[in-house]
């Protein structure tokens, strides 16, 4: 029997997302006979300890008897018990320095940590992920931002909402001059981003359009990796190469930066690529762009403007790009509105949750708890009885501090 355990969410400021609602985490104990799950007592949960007790999940204090314990955001150091099993998400692939001290923990605790951003198909495609409600969320806040900035409409927080329909009730109060928008990537969070854009009834340009054209109208345009970056040596864009490769690519996002007044960043960064521009383009009379919407949250990433992280209860800061510094939100004309939240899935927990476990009932769970032979698991297991794994040998240097 493999016992599995939901912890409570630590962090501050608080998740209220959860791995697996009520009804999910119910269906895993039926479904799989060898698995038990059971969930520490929560007060902060999107779904109460009693959700989880009416659908037969025991309700305990502590997750010391489980051989794997399942969370969302990074467990607290004083919460990591010695040698069980861990799924969460990190944040130490990229050796974060923030996180320096949890993934030094993880591995005095001799804990086996596996990591739900690793969790990847055999071709490479990621299996489970919050990012379509990353981009959701991430648009919808772009828009409040830019409503706030210019005092044009007020749209409820996206935390304030019951859920995602509820969400969409706030759109007809949307009133946008003939603006540009542009959204980075074509994956799940740029793809959520465009779903709310549209919507909101805002029409979707080409990029080519969107760079030549003037219209009466808002517009948005969704721009792939190889319509901002190029090969160093004017070879044609090639994606694999590109995510191999980074360093062997420049970008030329600045011609987007010109016609752009709103900038929703949805693309993963690889700190080896190049950034998108810099602190010096952005004092350029050319630099149009007002409000940024930093999904990735990459922090001095691909977005220089992106200081610090912001908070669910005060998602926007000022950058001024002269001094180099943040500043109180709307502040100044010359500033830049920079949206910037680590957990935006968590301003609608339950549509997010819901989606999350659905997932991991499918592409996870089976795997975990059964055959690896795919190495499903294994791929994403960063560290493993006090060892980094052997995929993730090159955070040796980051644990020490080198």
């Amino acid at each position: 029997m493999i016992k599995i355990g939901i912890i409570k969410e630590g962090k501050t400021p608080p998740d209220h997302r959860v791995p697996l609602t009520p009804t999910q985490a119910k269906f895993v104990k039926e479904f799989f006979s060898e698995v038990n799950v059971v969930c520490q007592s929560s007060n902060i949960r999107c779904f109460s300890d009693s959700q989880y007790a009416d659908q037969g999940i025991e309700i305990v204090d502590q997750l010391n008897d489980c051989d794997v314990i399942l969370g969302v955001k990074e467990v607290q150091f004083n919460d990591l018990i010695d040698d069980k099993t861990y799924l969460f998400f990190s944040h130490t692939t990229k050796a974060q320095s923030y996180n320096r001290k949890l993934l030094q923990t993880v591995l005095e605790k001799r804990i086996t940590l596996v990591d739900y951003e690793m969790l990847t198909e055999v071709a490479g495609p990621r299996i489970i992920a919050f990012g379509r409600w990353a981009g959701i969320v991430g648009a919808y806040n772009a828009l409040y931002t830019y409503g706030q900035r210019c005092n044009s409409f007020d749209l409820k927080r996206a935390f304030e909402c019951v859920n995602y329909k509820d969400l969409k009730t706030e759109y007809p109060k949307i009133k946008l001059p003939s603006i540009k928008i542009a959204i980075t990537g074509d994956g799940r969070v740029s793809n959520g981003a465009v779903e709310v854009l549209t919507d909101a009834g805002i029409r979707k340009v080409s990029p080519i359009d969107y760079l030549e054209k003037n219209f009466k109208e808002p517009v948005f345009t969704q721009l792939s990796m190889g319509e901002y970056n190029y090969h160093f040596d004017g070879k044609d864009f090639d994606l694999n190469e590109f995510f191999q490769y980074p360093e062997n690519f420049r970008s030329d996002f600045l011609k987007f930066t010109r016609v752009t007044d709103v900038l929703i960043a949805a693309a993963f960064w690889d700190p080896s690529a190049p950034v998108l521009f810099r602190v010096n383009d952005m004092m350029d009379d050319s630099f149009r762009i007002k409000v940024i919407a930093d999904i990735t949250c990459d922090i001095e990433g691909s977005i220089p403007s992106t200081k610090v992280p912001a908070t669910i209860e005060n998602p926007v800061y000022d950058f001024n790009p002269a001094g180099n510094k943040v500043c109180p939100p709307y502040s100044d004309e010359s500033n830049v509105s920079v949206m910037a939240v680590d957990n935006l899935p968590g301003e609608l927990p339950r549509d997010s949750s819901e989606d999350f476990g659905n997932q991991m009932i499918k592409n996870v769970i089976p795997h975990l708890v059964g055959d690896d032979s795919l190495e499903i698991i294994k791929r994403a297991t960063i560290t493993q009885k006090g060892k980094l794994s052997p995929g993730y040998s090159y955070l040796q240097s980051f644990v020490e501090g080198l």
